[in-house]
């Protein structure tokens, strides 16, 4: 599956390409800012891109009112889909968010309940009760997201509605060509459904693949051979940042033992769960660190450790943002041109590193040596075996320890390293040591 393989690069569109709050209907060909993007995606060494929400809606992408028809304030479908093309042949992928666990007021079929009330069709499509009322005074009662009235939520067991996210899919696939989509809220989603997601997309694109939101719980309920192929490793992401902010390099490295660890409880060894240091619902990375230093070492980190890693943009030159006053304006900016600099080339060559090698995309994990500022990790497959060592400390740190051989290429560089009489980690550094066999 290629996705074991895939280094993502994820896109808040409405943000990136700058459109206006509200969906004021007005046209304008946003979406094709992206065309100035394609090289420097590719340049990082991302392979696929994830764009989160396309589609019509009220205001932030979430709140869909059509399923087949791109935002106005983002342009067309013929824009998006010159968009998809210049990325398919640029060698990439493209990934779609997929938003079916609800849709906003503004949905067509939501109006027509509002219109029609019982006499709607599609009243059984969402959880009403037409013995009550909500505070927008629709005449009756409605589930939401999470206390969220302008998402309406929907009802994912009817087979009209099931069926119109299908054929939502085979118009993207269709359309755009895309090849894997992120489930929304995949948390929310019954097993039952997904099972049927993954069944039908299969028969539209045998390699289509979908991976999950999930924060919490054992992602075992939404992921497996019958349901997502993936989820979102949220339990590590948190590890990613405060292990460095704290200097307790064992939060992270006891959180990936428990998740890919030699142990026969592990609890999702040889999975590959989707692995990030920010997105667009949680602080940019260089404001969550305490010590920016610690870029270079999470990044490493992050690429190092089991899963699919996922770059959002803006974030490979370390750009700053954060929720503010319960808005995610702040994670979501507008920006005209992609830069390069020390950082983004750091990630570049952590990207290669990481396709290119057998044991840090398919290998097991086994944590070889903790101290609060340093760790050291095993990767390892039958034919290849790579060390990824850590050290946020802001002095050089000489690591002892049994390499089970004299020596190694750090993939990163390319240059030799001789395990003999230890191993220094100069201040804030990551290598990524194969091993001589």
């Amino acid at each position: 599956m290629w996705f074991e393989q895939a280094v993502l690069y994820q896109i808040y569109p409405l943000g990136m390409c700058g459109a206006p709050k509200e969906n004021d209907g007005i046209q304008e060909h946003r979406i094709l800012r992206v065309l100035d993007w394609v090289e420097h995606i590719k340049k990082t060494g991302a392979d696929t891109v994830l764009f989160n929400p396309v589609f019509d809606s009220d205001r932030h992408g979430y709140d869909t009112r059509d399923y087949f028809t791109i935002d106005p304030r983002l342009g067309t479908n013929e824009d998006f889909a010159t968009v998809c093309k210049a990325i398919h042949e640029a060698g990439m992928r493209v990934m779609l968010d997929g938003v079916f666990n609800h849709v906003g007021r503004g949905f067509w079929a939501f109006r027509d309940v509002q219109e029609k009330k019982w006499d709607s069709p599609y009243k059984d499509w969402f959880h009403i009760d037409f013995g009550g009322n909500t505070d927008r005074n629709d005449g009756f009662w409605y589930e939401n997201w999470e206390g969220h009235n302008e998402l309406v939520k929907l009802n994912v067991w009817n087979p009209q509605v099931k069926d119109h996210h299908c054929e939502a899919i085979r118009h993207w696939v269709k359309e755009f060509d895309i090849d894997g989509l992120r489930l929304d809220v995949a948390y929310c989603l019954p097993p039952e459904y997904l099972k049927e997601l993954r069944s039908f997309t299969q028969t539209v694109k045998p390699d289509f693949v979908l991976m999950g939101e999930t924060l919490h719980g054992d992602y075992n309920r939404w992921m497996g051979q019958e349901l997502c192929h993936s989820v979102t490793n949220y339990e590590c992401y948190k590890g990613l940042w405060s292990s460095f902010n704290s200097m307790n390099l064992f939060e992270i490295g006891h959180s990936l033992a428990r998740q890919f660890g030699p142990e026969p409880w592990t609890l999702y060894k040889g999975a590959h769960l989707l692995s990030f240091l920010d997105n667009h619902d949680v602080n940019r990375i260089a404001s969550q660190l305490t010590d920016k230093n610690h870029l270079y070492p999470a990044y490493a980190l992050m690429f190092g450790m089991p899963g699919t890693p996922a770059i959002y943009y803006g974030s490979e030159w370390g750009i700053q943002g954060e929720r503010s006053n319960n808005s995610d304006d702040g994670l979501r900016p507008a920006l005209e041109l992609p830069k390069w600099n020390q950082l983004t080339d750091w990630i570049s060559k952590l990207a290669e590193a990481k396709k290119n090698s057998e044991a840090l995309c398919y290998g097991s994990y086994r944590n070889v040596m903790l101290t609060n500022k340093q760790m050291i990790f095993e990767r390892k497959t039958d034919s290849e075996r790579v060390l990824v060592a850590i050290n946020a400390e802001n002095q050089p740190y000489v690591a002892h320890f049994d390499a089970g051989c004299g020596l190694a290429w750090d993939l990163i560089t390319g240059e030799k390293h001789d395990f003999g009489g230890g191993s220094e980690l100069p201040p804030y550094s990551a290598f990524f040591w194969k091993m001589e066999r």
